[in-house]
């Protein structure tokens, strides 16, 4: 997620380099719903996708929801981009976990837990822009707007953490631990990219956390099974972390 800018429409670096870095993984191993929603999103950035909006339209903040009730913003705001390497580098790690864990949840679970978290990184960007402006009196909080997939990528790089064996992990050259490895790839993004949205890369880590280490995840997973008729398998070590057995 990223604060909102005029996009540049047409064929950019950051396509070419998408383009390119996707042949070479191997298209044939991008899983279904990973590659439409890869091509998708930029398709929609370049403008080939023609849409009734521009990205600074449906950029999302506090205020434009709470106050002006602005749902096109809530729902659309994660799917544009304000550049092409915004573009590129959001792609990228949405190809590595999309081809971890779509393959593990089945297609249909997939898309349906993207669309969960999509909205709840939406919903918790709104609640913390609200909540930080109310604790500081910053109203810059409130106002802010940002675009873009990143929110949803930490949720599911929280996910993906609590689907593997605890390992190390390494970070712009930091080894760390899973558990501390979301933690300071939020804080690495903010210092050295001063336009990203710190409170919507840590909604999107708080949703995350509340999907994999809360009863709010057995809900979601439930109401996932009774729409697809497939259940939502994690590895155990996925619940012992939700339920607390895993320190």
């Amino acid at each position: 997620m990223i604060r909102n800018q005029r996009r540049q429409q047409g064929l950019e670096y950051g396509i070419f380099l998408l383009c390119m870095q996707a042949l070479n993984f191997g298209i044939d191993k991008i899983p279904p719903a990973t590659l439409i929603g890869v091509i998708g999103q930029t398709l929609l950035y370049t403008g080939l996708i023609q849409v009734p909006w521009n990205a600074e339209d449906v950029c999302i903040s506090a205020v434009k929801i709470i106050k002006y009730k602005n749902w096109r913003s809530f729902f659309l705001s994660n799917f544009e981009h304000g550049s092409d390497m915004h573009l590129y580098y959001n792609m990228i790690s949405f190809i590595l976990k999309g081809f971890y864990l779509e393959p593990i949840y089945g297609t249909m679970n997939f898309i349906l837990l993207l669309i969960i978290l999509s909205t709840g990184c939406s919903a918790m960007y709104v609640f913390l822009g609200y909540i930080l402006m109310q604790l500081t009196g910053d109203y810059g909080y409130f106002t802010t707007c940002a675009i873009g997939f990143s929110a949803t990528l930490f949720a599911l790089k929280v996910v993906a953490l609590c689907e593997e064996h605890d390992r190390m992990h390494n970070i712009n050259g930091f080894i760390v631990p899973s558990k501390l490895a979301v933690w300071l790839e939020l804080i690495l993004i903010h210092l050295l990219v001063p336009n990203s949205s710190f409170v919507g890369h840590l909604g999107g880590i708080l949703v995350g956390c509340l999907y994999s280490y809360t009863f709010i995840g057995e809900k979601i997973d439930n109401l996932i099974y009774a729409l697809t008729g497939i259940p939502i398998i994690h590895e155990e070590q996925f619940y012992r972390r939700r339920n607390g057995l895993f320190t």
